[in-house]
């Protein structure tokens, strides 16, 4: 009685905005010459980024960012909040059958957009759920947020029982559009898109039987202490006074470095002990080695995280990101198909990448009874956290999923 209790996944629901806001890498640098707020060198430099991202024709921007007005009002930002949270609420309640007044906990995050009254009070009022519902609107936490508001969420349904938690997880792409000329703030306007996702979880037992997913477990890793990693991403105003995200040279690298502290965290709770003994008595070896002058530097032995996990979702930064995470994890291109396939179809979505590709893997059918998911995901801070599901049955394929009008299509040869 005194255990924990399982959080369970009942359903999850991703945004798919309307054709009316579907562009090209060519519609999109159309789009960004029309407003009239950059150089032909700045247009030329957004392009080659586009051209090497990894993301596709069919993603989704707001049709202001074409617009020579300041575009990053409240109205503006409010207008697209709107849409894209009421569109993944609205899916998840109808393929859940739970009305709004029987939801306990609400978590909203989002990182660039905090507006008051809060995008949580914002739901609260459309759907006008109940007045004793426990909110909370998390703001800055970049591109895990998702996974940080999940966190809470199991938290927050640890100490209240028999109840439902909705988890929502966006950013807002045209209040955050930077119209200057510095190179470092014009990276995120290739990558960011439009997205939202929102997710149901329950920790009451009768729910099992319904359930597709039990929360295994959450890990989190926070480097702020750091000054360098700390101001890896930030938010800044260049020398015309324009708002924007800096993007570091080192983001890569320090990344790299969050990752491997949270995989090393990880790594005890989820791999099985054949795989733990390699790693521990590598660490052992290096460090008793390491003290001879003749001594060879000693390869760290990096685990086969394939063993403890079914399915990877790790977050759709940028091809590079992937790349490189690919190559030090030594995972397969199938294992990171969900995440290509994601960055293609929908570019960075931040926070609610990671839902994408599970919506990917759900609509493939690859999810069996008894799977793990590992869904990783990082972003400024700089965080790294990961949370791993196990399927509780296996997964057809939803009726009501982003990808169901391309996934024939996917995966593509040329990422």
């Amino acid at each position: 009685m005194s255990r924990p209790r399982s959080i369970y996944l009942l359903d999850f629901a991703c945004y798919k905005p309307s054709d009316d806001f579907k562009v090209t890498k060519e519609q999109f640098i159309e789009l960004a010459r029309k407003s009239g707020k950059f150089n032909e060198a700045s247009l030329e430099f957004q392009k080659r980024i586009l051209q090497s991202s990894g993301i596709g024709d069919e993603t989704y921007v707001p049709k202001s960012i074409g617009s020579p007005e300041n575009i990053a009002t409240m109205k503006e930002g409010r207008a697209e909040a709107s849409t894209v949270i009421f569109g993944a609420l609205d899916e998840l309640f109808e393929k859940c059958r739970v009305r709004p007044k029987d939801v306990g906990i609400l978590v909203v995050n989002c990182s660039l957009f905090n507006p008051t009254p809060s995008l949580s009070a914002m739901v609260i009022n459309h759907y006008k759920m109940r007045g004793n519902i426990l909110s909370f609107n998390l703001g800055g936490m970049g591109c895990s947020a998702g996974i940080i508001a999940l966190d809470l969420a199991r938290d927050m349904l640890q100490a209240n029982p028999n109840n439902h938690a909705v988890v929502v997880s966006t950013e807002m792409v045209g209040y955050n559009w930077y119209p200057g000329k510095e190179r470092s703030m014009l990276i995120p306007n290739c990558y960011f898109r439009m997205g939202c996702s929102a997710v149901l979880l329950s920790n009451r037992r009768r729910d099992y039987r319904r359930a597709k997913y039990r929360l295994e477990h959450i890990v989190r890793t926070h480097k702020g202490a750091d000054d360098r990693s700390f101001r890896s991403v930030y938010q800044d105003e260049d020398s015309e006074r324009f708002k924007g995200i800096k993007i570091s040279i080192d983001l890569v690298e320090i990344g790299g470095d969050a990752i491997k502290t949270n995989i090393t965290t990880l790594g005890p709770l989820v791999l099985p002990l054949s795989e733990q003994l390699l790693f521990f008595s590598t660490l052992v070896w290096k460090l008793l080695s390491g003290n001879g002058s003749n001594s060879q530097p000693t390869k760290p032995y990096i685990p086969d995280y394939k063993l403890a996990f079914e399915h990877f979702c790790v977050h759709a930064a940028s091809k590079t990101v992937l790349d490189e995470l690919q190559r030090n994890l030594k995972l397969s291109d199938e294992n990171l198909e969900a995440s290509r396939s994601a960055l293609h179809r929908f570019g960075n979505t931040s926070s609610s990448s990671i839902w994408y590709e599970l919506a990917y893997l759900e609509a493939k059918e690859q999810v069996k009874r008894g799977d793990r998911v590992w869904q990783l995901a990082f972003g400024s801070g700089f965080k790294c956290n990961s949370a791993v599901w196990k399927s509780l049955g296996k997964i057809r394929r939803p009726s009501r999923n982003p990808w169901l009008d391309c996934i024939e299509r996917y995966p593509q040869g040329h990422y």
